[in-house]
């Protein structure tokens, strides 16, 4: 095994794990201005839902970066993020500001390649440095 393919599915990881840290800080951080922008994107019980979406944050993050339940940790923020682009980044819908409609568009387009990437970890799994390598190590004797 060279040491790219040692080393890159950790590195990735870390950099997906660390960027949703960012999100929930960014989103938790600044609370009241991201349920009013929840709220005028016609988002129901915002509270409620950003609450859960942070959770959904923080626990996908943990997962990749300690690579421990990694596929799921991945699905966990591939729908999150599936989601939350959707309901939030909705482009098609915006006709009269041509900029407002690229700006979203583009935020939108990051989301689905994020969400790629983290197909991507759900089909190979976290690679060789992972606490779920660890454990299936220790199934198998």
């Amino acid at each position: 095994m060279s040491v790219s393919e040692y080393l890159a599915p950790f590195v990735g990881r870390l950099a997906l794990g660390w960027f949703f840290l960012l999100q929930v800080a960014a989103y938790g951080g600044h609370w009241d201005a991201t349920i009013s922008l929840m709220v005028f994107r016609g988002i129901p019980a915002a509270p409620f839902v950003l609450s859960l979406a942070l959770f959904g944050l923080i626990l996908g993050s943990l997962s990749l970066i300690l690579g421990f339940h990694t596929r799921y940790g991945a699905v966990l923020l591939f729908g999150v993020t599936i989601i939350a682009s959707v309901a939030m980044h909705d482009y098609w819908q915006i006709h009269d500001n041509p900029a407002a409609r690229q700006g979203d568009f583009e935020i939108f387009a990051c989301s689905v390649a994020i969400a790629g990437g983290l197909l991507l970890l759900v089909g190979h799994g976290p690679g060789p440095l992972a606490v779920d390598n660890r454990i299936a190590g220790k199934k198998k004797k």
